[in-house]
């Protein structure tokens, strides 16, 4: 995942103007990830949480089954994906809103250009081979449903952060979402307590799975300014940054705010890769990482 919004497009979203004096200000920059934590702490629980990012995405193809099971294989309870959504209204797997990148979709349907996820049906991305660009090991992976994301999470016992990629492109996919969240078990009490967060760079698309299930934890990518902190604590219980934006004081002026779930918000930053940068947001005080290399990171901060 990529930040595209900034402060400023953040402010416009949630349709409010907030102006305190000497508020620092910082923006979202653009790099590739996502971030979580429950409602525990890095100081409650002496380590930051560690989530793969778009599963063990270092060492399998990006956003597949084979990414979970590796991270499964490395002992990674939390696993981030993002979704949007096919032609045919089923939901998708995959980070590009278009196919190239990460499937042989140019050679399947050359005629397609340009290879928009929301113009092909499900079953012409499941003819996709979204394994062989990561290398020959992982020909015939496939881009995956978000029931078969769930059922191979689930089968792991881990537990997911779920991102709502591009939601201005798919009006009314937070509904959809649910819904699939819904009929696969993910949304009873222990899974919605303990196993799932739902996060997106649009605070409108945040603010409408909060207003359907106030009960799920959600949070924001990006790195909103101080003043304007108190207006998402209204719909969101985290604080997602680039890990190139964070500082102490960012990380403790979240920490100073309960959300809408009457908990302290918490901050996961992404998208850090190296032991040396996972001990520099560990000390920074945040409370989940999101890495492609989970067990670097967790090696650095456990």
């Amino acid at each position: 995942m990529y930040a595209r919004t900034s402060a400023t497009t953040a402010t416009a979203l949630l349709g409010v103007t907030l102006m305190l004096p000497g508020a620092a200000t910082a923006s979202a920059a653009p790099a590739a990830a996502t971030a979580v934590s429950v409602s525990v702490s890095a100081a409650a629980s002496g380590s930051p949480l560690v989530i793969a990012h778009r599963g063990a995405s270092a060492y399998a193809p990006e956003n597949t089954l084979a990414a979970v099971e590796r991270a499964g294989e490395l002992g990674i309870d939390w696993v981030e994906n993002d979704v949007q959504r096919a032609k045919d209204g089923t939901l998708v797997v995959i980070h590009d809103d278009t196919l190239g990148r990460t499937t042989n979709v140019e050679q399947v349907f050359p005629g397609r250009a340009p290879w928009k996820v929301k113009d092909f049906t499900a079953a012409e991305i499941a003819r996709l081979d979204a394994g062989s660009w990561f290398g020959a090991r992982w020909a015939g992976e496939r881009v995956p449903t978000l029931n078969q994301y769930l059922d191979a999470v689930e089968a792991n016992g881990q537990k997911l952060l779920l991102e709502i990629k591009a939601p201005e492109q798919y009006p009314g996919i937070e509904q959809d979402i649910l819904r699939v969240l819904d009929q696969e078990g993910w949304l009873d009490t222990a899974h919605v307590q303990d196993k799932l967060v739902i996060q997106s760079f649009s605070a409108d698309s945040i603010r409408a799975v909060h207003q359907r299930r106030p009960e799920i934890t959600t949070g924001f990518l990006g790195t909103p300014a101080v003043a304007e902190l108190p207006a998402y604590a209204a719909f969101t219980d985290q604080i997602n940054p680039s890990y190139t934006s964070l500082t102490a004081g960012y990380v403790a002026a979240v920490h100073r705010l309960k959300g809408p779930q009457g908990k302290p918000l918490t901050v996961s930053t992404w998208t850090v890769n190296t032991a040396a940068g996972a001990v520099r947001v560990r000390d920074l005080g945040v409370d989940g990482i999101i890495t492609n290399n989970p067990d670097v990171v967790r090696d650095a901060v456990s």
